[in-house]
């Protein structure tokens, strides 16, 4: 996952947003959780890498989903306060899985174990360069005023 953002039409911008919620909303619904609506006003996203996504469920909880070109995760409400905490929250939890994977005997055999690992390990790195880039982080009307 590169930090630097592509250039992308509005058009295509919102085909991607558009996918990645459909796609969040499946993920969800395949693991049994029904989603009631979207909180954008908390959700973020860097097109094409990543999408942060706080939904309210039919039984009126509240949750994050990231997906993207990382690995689709869910966290409740009390991982983060907001997307750039939640941002940080996945990419420790990964690199925890990623360490488990690579301790474990039985995985340190398996070459799709160990890609995976691997894989986790490089996602969770560039959601920490993404947590440290503090003008992704800036309002715009903070930005006026700096």
């Amino acid at each position: 996952m590169a930090t630097e953002q592509p250039q992308m039409s509005p058009e295509e911008m919102s085909a991607w947003v558009r996918e990645q919620f459909q796609a969040a909303n499946k993920y969800l619904a395949e693991n049994g959780i029904i989603s009631d609506r979207v909180l954008t006003k908390d959700s973020r996203y860097l097109a094409p890498y990543v999408a942060i996504w706080k939904f309210t469920t039919q039984d009126k909880k509240e949750l994050w989903l990231i997906n993207g070109d990382v690995p689709t995760d869910v966290a409740g409400k009390n991982a983060a306060d907001n997307a750039r905490d939640v941002l940080r929250y996945f990419s420790f939890q990964w690199q925890m899985k990623a360490q488990a994977i690579l301790d474990d005997p039985k995985a340190s055999t398996d070459p799709e174990q160990q890609r995976y690992a691997h894989y986790l390990v490089e996602r969770a790195e560039a959601l920490y360069d993404v947590v440290g880039m503090e003008d992704l982080w800036t309002a715009p009307e903070e930005q006026g005023n700096s």
